[in-house]
């Protein structure tokens, strides 16, 4: 059965961090991402690793804050938000994409097959 679970969410002051976890079971994914989805906005791309050979991308907005990374194993994802920001509020999911097609638009959700519950992280100012 094909499960991501997230963990790790809360509550953060600005400019502080905050380390969310997604356990992927089931699957043996080519790309990992973490995307996000703030109240009455789209979902948008946070961060995405190549598993294969560990390449990872960011959008412009946590370039220099956050950091995607997976375990030995593979089955565990992290982002590890630093010098977080209001705008950082929202909803974060993980994804997997199977395929190990190159992708074009690594951040683009319509290009990932499984998705987490989700984990909700608030940064307060």
């Amino acid at each position: 059965q094909v499960q991501l679970v997230e963990s790790g969410g809360g509550s953060v002051q600005a400019g502080g961090s905050l380390r969310l976890s997604c356990v992927a079971s089931g699957m043996s994914a080519h790309y990992m991402a973490w995307f996000r989805q703030a109240s009455g906005k789209e979902r948008e791309g946070v961060a995405a690793i190549r598993t294969g050979d560990g390449r990872t991308y960011y959008a412009d907005s946590v370039t220099g804050r956050f950091t995607i990374s997976q375990d030995s194993a593979k089955s565990t994802l992290n982002l590890q938000m630093n010098m977080a920001k209001s705008e950082d509020t929202a909803m974060y999911y993980c994804a997997a994409r199977l395929s190990s097609a190159p992708l074009a638009l690594t951040l683009s959700s319509r290009n990932y097959d499984y998705w987490g519950q989700g984990t909700q992280v608030a940064v307060s100012a």
